[in-house]
């Protein structure tokens, strides 16, 4: 079970900028709390003069870039992540904490590692370089980084056998701008969130202005730009400057289902979960003592996944999933199916407008080759004509239509279907993903749990079978 939360080091008013590092990262070396100093790692710096070289990293920085932000400037940032006493011991804790640094920072960043065994409560502190190994960039707090970070430290304690808390809440003495990661997110955070919130539920860009005024947004579309200014915000935010998913020609991609917005954050968004790898079906084929190893331990990393999967959809009992996930696979089949027949009524009126305008081109030659007694001559002269017309008529026929329609209708048509597939095409991957996650967390459920499927295919209680994943 581990707690995180995380905090930026800001200069302040009364601290020098060179010792807020030095005091922090002096204070999580305390010899006294990591074993005489054993306890402690880093990436990419010397532990001992980290402060001195993250220092150089900013005065680089300012040099590459000539910013300086003054006493608003972030200098690091300080994760702090605690562990259940008597589950983990100290050089595992160290091990899970750098796990947890180098994947937060995607290795782009220094830092430093510290484990503190003077408590009851084993726990790690990490201090990173907000500069970034390259020097020309700093790191981008996301949007509710704290509970980015508390999913990746919960699937590292998964995958070392160590619980994890299902409903954590702030630190006492926390305030929610650091629960968050270190401040509380800007306008443009929240016109993205608000955004977020919203679009589902819009088939209309027209629909999206009006949910958002009535969200309470003040909106000015008169000008080349579109600008949102929230209540209690000062000066308006021009849409185009979030950039991204969120500009306008985005958004409307986006309420068109052309345009798909993808999880932010490293374990920000839902657990992405693969099928469990059948260890023995493998081996019989030929695979070697070192693929065994690697697939057991993907199996391992995978049940973990299933399992933070399964908590982050409020599923907590094996019947529950498997009506949801037969649930999402009809209503998939359903929307799939609708998709389908959308297109194929789409091309059949494209290619009946093409034949009714052939047949009304080619319907005067046509006249004139009957009225001549289907005279030779005439034929022959006109044959081109002439086939694609008789060509139109089998088509028709072939309709059994006893009055052609006409073409305004079927654009008319043509257009209505069209607005309902990009209605469908706006939930379909969502759909899509959801069904392929819950059918894969159930299959790799029946796999953990060694449940049979003939058992489960009569209605009955599923029976347990020896389990081929890996021991924990």
């Amino acid at each position: 079970m581990a707690a995180t939360w995380i905090k930026s080091l800001h200069i302040g008013r009364k601290n020098a900028r060179s010792s807020v590092v030095a005091d922090t990262i002096d204070y999580i070396k305390n010899p006294h709390k990591t074993d005489g100093g054993h306890l402690i790692t880093s990436y990419a710096c010397d532990s001992r003069v980290a402060d001195d070289e993250f220092m150089m990293a900013k005065r680089e920085y300012e040099f590459i870039t000539g910013r300086n932000q003054g006493r608003r400037e972030v200098l690091a940032h300080h994760i702090r992540q605690s562990f259940k006493p008597g589950e983990i011991d100290a050089e595992t804790a160290n091990k899970i904490g750098y796990e947890l640094a180098l994947s937060f920072t995607k290795g782009n960043h220094a830092f430093v590692v510290a484990t503190h065994i003077d408590r009851k409560h084993i726990h790690n502190h990490i201090i990173f370089n907000s500069t970034a190994l390259s020097n020309d960039k700093k790191f981008k707090d996301p949007i509710r980084s704290g509970k980015i970070i508390r999913r990746i430290s919960d699937l590292l304690c998964l995958q070392n056998g160590l619980s994890v808390i299902e409903n954590p809440q702030p630190s006492k003495g926390k305030n929610y701008a650091e629960w968050l990661g270190g401040r509380e997110p800007s306008w443009q955070d929240k016109l993205r969130l608000k955004i977020d919130e919203i679009l589902p539920n819009c088939s209309a860009f027209e629909d999206f202005l009006a949910a958002m005024k009535a969200a309470g947004y003040v909106i000015n579309d008169k000008r080349k730009h579109i600008t949102f200014l929230a209540p209690g915000q000062k000066k308006p935010t021009r849409l185009n400057t979030l950039g991204g998913d969120y500009t306008e020609a985005a958004i409307r991609e986006r309420i068109a289902g052309l345009r798909t917005v993808a999880s932010s954050g490293a374990g920000g968004g839902q657990i992405r979960v693969s099928l469990l790898i059948d260890i023995q079906t493998k081996i019989q084929e030929g695979k070697g003592e070192g693929y065994e190893r690697w697939a057991r331990l993907f199996n391992l990393k995978e049940a973990s996944k299933t399992l933070l999967f399964l908590q982050d959809s409020g599923i907590d009992s094996y019947d529950e999933l498997v009506k949801k996930a037969s649930s999402a696979s009809g209503g998939f089949s359903k929307l799939s199916k609708q998709i389908k027949d959308i297109d194929t009524r789409l091309a059949e009126i494209t290619e009946l407008q093409k034949q009714i305008g052939v047949y009304s081109k080619t319907r005067d030659t046509y006249a004139k080759y009957k009225a001549s007694g289907w005279d030779n001559d005439y034929y022959e002269s006109q044959r081109a004509d002439i086939t694609l017309h008789r060509a139109a008529k089998k088509y028709f026929d072939g309709l059994k239509l006893k009055k052609l329609p006409k073409i305004a209708e079927l654009k008319q048509e043509y257009a209505a279907l069209l607005a309902e597939k990009k209605k469908l095409n706006a939930g379909y991957r969502e759909a899509r993903d959801n069904m392929a996650a819950l059918v894969t967390a159930k299959s790799n459920t029946d796999k953990i749990l060694g449940f049979t499927p003939d058992a489960q295919e009569h209605g009955e209680t599923p029976t347990k079978k020896r389990s081929e994943t890996p021991d924990r």
